[in-house]
Parts: C-alpha cells; sequence; structure tokens
C-alpha cells in the first residue's frame, strides 16, 4: 500500500493531477478563512460553544461541519458548496419525474451539458435566498439559535445592515460559485469527485482541533472529568470497528448472477458469457442522513419558538422531546431515515428498465423469467437490501449523539465516530483511492491493496509527459499558494505570540 503511494508520484499525468487537486484544495482552504467585511464572528463561536450540545448548536454545527468550519469563522465560503449539492440533488430528482429534462439526460453529452447549466442557474439563484437568509439571521440570531441573547454574546454584524445585507449576499454567491468552479477542474484535471473532496476536506479540517479537545480530555487537570487509559483504549477500539463496519457496508452488494446467451452474428458466436449484476447494500449512500437530519432540526425550531410565543407548554415540551438525548428524537430519526431510504431507492432505482436491457442484449438471471418476472425479483431483492442499509445508517447516524449525551464526549471529537461526515469522508476516500489506482494499474504499477515492487516501469514515459503538458501551470500555481501559505504562517505566529 505504501508502495503505491510512492509509484503515484512516478507517473508524470497521476503526479500533475495530484498536485494541481492539493492546489485548488488550498485555495478552498484559504476561502474558508477570510471573513466577511463587517461581520465579528466571535458571538457566535462563543453561542456555539455554550449549546454544542443542544438544538441550536445542532443546528450550525450540522451546516458547519459541511461548510469546512467557514460558518463559524463567517468566511465567504460560509454557504459551501451545499447550494450547488442541493441544486443538483433537486434536478437528479426531477429528472425521473419530468419528461423533458428525463429527455435531457438522455440525449448524451449535450443534454448534460444542458443540465449542467441549468443547475448553476439554479445553484446563483439558492445562493441568493440562503444567502439572503442567513445574513437576516446573524443580523437578528434570536429569531433562529434559541438562547441567543445580544447582551450576553454581542452583536455579531457591526456595519449598516442593509449595505452588509447586499455586499454579503454578493460575497456569498461568488464564494459557492468559486468553489463550485474549483469542484469541476479538480472533477476534470484533478484525480476526480471534485466536490465531494472539498467537503471531506473541510470535514478533516476538524481532526487537529479534536485531537486537542481529546489531549484534554486525557489529560485534565485534578478534579476535572478526565478520560483514563480503559476509557480511552476502548474509544480507540471504537473508532477502528466503526470504521471498518462503515467500509463494509459502503464496499458491500449483492451480486445478482446474469447469464448472456449465444448469438449468431454472420460468422461469430456472440455472448455465452456469465456476468453478476452488482446491487449496492447502501444504494442511497448518505442522503437519507442528510434529509432526515435536515427535516427533524425544523420542527423543532418551529415548536419551540410557537410555544414560547403563545405560551404553550405542551409544544415546548414536544420540541424539547425532539433534540437529541430523548427517544422520540431516536425514534424519529430512524423513521426518516427508513421513509427517505426507500423513497431513494423508488426514484433512483429502475428495476423494469434493468430488466428491459438485460432482454434485449439477451440477458436473463438464472431461474427468473426475463421481462416482468425479472423486475420483480430485482425489485424484491431490492428491498431487504434497503432494510439492511437503512438500519445501518441509523446506528451510524445516532452513535456521536449517544456518546456526546451519554459518556460526555465533545461533540469535536464524536462526530469522527461515525454519522453524516464519518460516511462521507469514508465513501470519499474510497473512491478517491479507486481513482488513483486506475491511474496505477493503466500503468503498470501495483494497486493499493496489493503488495511488493514495481512490476514493470512505463515505457512510453514520453507519451506520458505529452499527456501532462497541459499542467504545467501547476508549477506557477504553486509558487504564488506557497507565498499565501508562507504569509497565513507569519501572521498566525504573530497573532499567536502577541496572544501569549
Amino acid at each position: 500500500m505504501f508502495s503505491a503511494f510512492t509509484n503515484s508520484l512516478k507517473i508524470p499525468e497521476l503526479r500533475s493531477r495530484i498536485f494541481y487537486t492539493l492546489a485548488l484544495l488550498f485555495v478552498a482552504r484559504v476561502g474558508a478563512h477570510i471573513p466577511l467585511p463587517g461581520l465579528d464572528p466571535k458571538p457566535l463561536q462563543t453561542f456555539f460553544a455554550d449549546q454544542a450540545g443542544g438544538a441550536g448548536g445542532a443546528v450550525i454545527g450540522l451546516y458547519n461541519m459541511f461548510t469546512g468550519g467557514a460558518l463559524l469563522k463567517g468566511a465567504v465560503f460560509a454557504l459551501g458548496i451545499m447550494p450547488y449539492i442541493s441544486a443538483s440533488i433537486i434536478f437528479q430528482l426531477m429528472s425521473a419525474v419530468v419528461p423533458a429534462l428525463s429527455r435531457l439526460q438522455q440525449e448524451g453529452e449535450v443534454g448534460r451539458q444542458k443540465l449542467t447549466q441549468y443547475t448553476r442557474y439554479a445553484t446563483v439563484v439558492i445562493c441568493l435566498v440562503q444567502g439572503a437568509l442567513l445574513i437576516l439571521t446573524l443580523e437578528n440570531p434570536s429569531r433562529l439559535f434559541q438562547g441567543y441573547d445580544v447582551n450576553q454574546y454581542g452583536h455579531i454584524v457591526i456595519a449598516d445592515q442593509t449595505l452588509f445585507l447586499l455586499s454579503s449576499m454578493v460575497f456569498l454567491t461568488a464564494g459557492t460559485m468559486l468553489l463550485m468552479w474549483l469542484g469541476e477542474q479538480i472533477t476534470a484535471r484533478g484525480i476526480g469527485n471534485g466536490v465531494s473532496l472539498l467537503i471531506t476536506v473541510g470535514i478533516l479540517a476538524d481532526i487537529p482541533g479534536a485531537a486537542h479537545a481529546l489531549w484534554q480530555l486525557v489529560f485534565a487537570p485534578v478534579g476535572v472529568k478526565s478520560l483514563g487509559a480503559p476509557e480511552l483504549i476502548i474509544m480507540l477500539v471504537l473508532f477502528i470497528v466503526v470504521t471498518m463496519g462503515i467500509i463494509a457496508v459502503v464496499q458491500g452488494q449483492r451480486k445478482i448472477p446474469v447469464q448472456y446467451a449465444k448469438r449468431v452474428v454472420g460468422n461469430k458466436v456472440m455472448g455465452g458469457q456469465n456476468s453478476f449484476l452488482p446491487l449496492k447494500v447502501n444504494y442511497s449512500g448518505v442522503m437519507p442522513v442528510i434529509f432526515a437530519s435536515a427535516i427533524l432540526l425544523f420542527p423543532q425550531q418551529i415548536l419551540s419558538q410557537l410555544g414560547s410565543a403563545f405560551d404553550l407548554k405542551f409544544l415546548v415540551e414536544f420540541s424539547s422531546n425532539l433534540t437529541p438525548g430523548h427517544w422520540v428524537y431516536y425514534v424519529t430519526m430512524a423513521f426518516l431515515i427508513l421513509f427517505f431510504s426507500y423513497f431513494w431507492v423508488s426514484v433512483m432505482f429502475k428495476p423494469v428498465q434493468i430488466a428491459d436491457d438485460l432482454k434485449k442484449y439477451g440477458g436473463y438471471i438464472p431461474g427468473v423469467r426475463p421481462g416482468a418476472p425479472t423486475a420483480q425479483f430485482l425489485d424484491f431483492v431490492m428491498t431487504r437490501l434497503t432494510l439492511a442499509g437503512a438500519i445501518f445508517l441509523t446506528v451510524i447516524a445516532v452513535f456521536p449523539d449517544m456518546l456526546m449525551n451519554y459518556v460526555q464526549v465533545p461533540h469535536r471529537i464524536a462526530i469522527f465516530f461515525g454519522g453524516t461526515g464519518m460516511l462521507i469522508t469514508v465513501g470519499v476516500i474510497l473512491d478517491t483511492m479507486k481513482q488513483v489506482e486506475t491511474f496505477l494499474l493503466q500503468r503498470h504499477y501495483d494497486g493499493f491493496l496489493k503488495k511488493g515492487r514495481i512490476r514493470a516501469r512505463n515505457s512510453n514515459v514520453g507519451s506520458a509527459m505529452n499527456e501532462a503538458a497541459d499542467m504545467q501551470t501547476v508549477g506557477k500555481l504553486w509558487l504564488v499558494l506557497g507565498t499565501i501559505f508562507l504569509i497565513g504562517i507569519t501572521a498566525w505566529a504573530i497573532k499567536y505570540f502577541q496572544g501569549n
């Protein structure tokens, strides 16, 4: 495995793609630390630290995780890449029900480019709406964040509200569109999965903070609750077990055997080979957890505000039961994950179309008649696989909340023991390794899952260098980014020593 990382840098094209990807990811992380003019993020950070276990902290924490910490920093990338993902999901779902979009999706590259253009327009609209709502919330934080007291925490917006609203909407929209462009460039000229890599890097950016919190928890002063050696070992074992479980379920699939009949085309005999149809255990991925978490947060906030406004105690009590730590919350979360798992599969998985394609190309499942019986069999199998995947998603989604509420593990540590962030991180890392491994195997190198020396060097180094000729601008880009990095390190060091 370690030799595979070394071999990755020996292929000119792959090396250029890796460096190009790292350079653009660095640009994304720089933008997550550039604050909006006229905004003071310290009150919001203080409120989040006080409410990390409550509903208000859950709202901020979920969105802050997807933005890579840019929200709590009041950065120009505070909206993150989520508006683009939301627009993509909207058009992906609409393509299954709107005939015009469905026809575009089937028109090949031209249709996909048209859908991409529509998605970008929708991203701009979503950015403007979300940006305006975010700025209005920061100007009056008590509307959304229950318990926020301006006299206690201070004002978040310190500039003229009207001018700040207009300018910040432009900055936030431009920040999201820049992230969208970076993700597309990483997909086209990097190692792929550009948008997913941006989210993953943002989640992993909190690893130093989590390590510092774990250090403080282990070496806490006398009289403060600390984490002993047995508890630390148990946590490490749990982390390994959870990671292994996520990998197993993400990679797990049911292989349906497919037999292709022999056909005589002229003087040639076509077909007759055996294959299989892979059905993933977790077909819907992380989407049910995202939908369930987002939907479950809003009723809690609405019912709490209505109960406080009209002095209805039963609404206040019911809204408090929808927060982590109560059995109503976990039951509702499990039901929503189960519902959205089957909803996503019903929209995206088309057994009738798969059965028709198999019949068209002379394929059939042994023991199952072609046509409608094949579609019914695939639907039967996928229904049971979806149930297993939904149960797994429920366990992974509630496990960090269990650690926070019952074991008193800090939020920064608990999010790495499951939940949405861990699912996204593991899935994206596995996909990225597959992308890199494809390059290695094409160049006759060992992949990540094989040990040993290089089997054979690339005999056509000249053509590989020609393929990477358009990537030579990366050197100049790294020079500029290196200068920015040195300036940032110097500024951080000066601020650190002045604070001490």
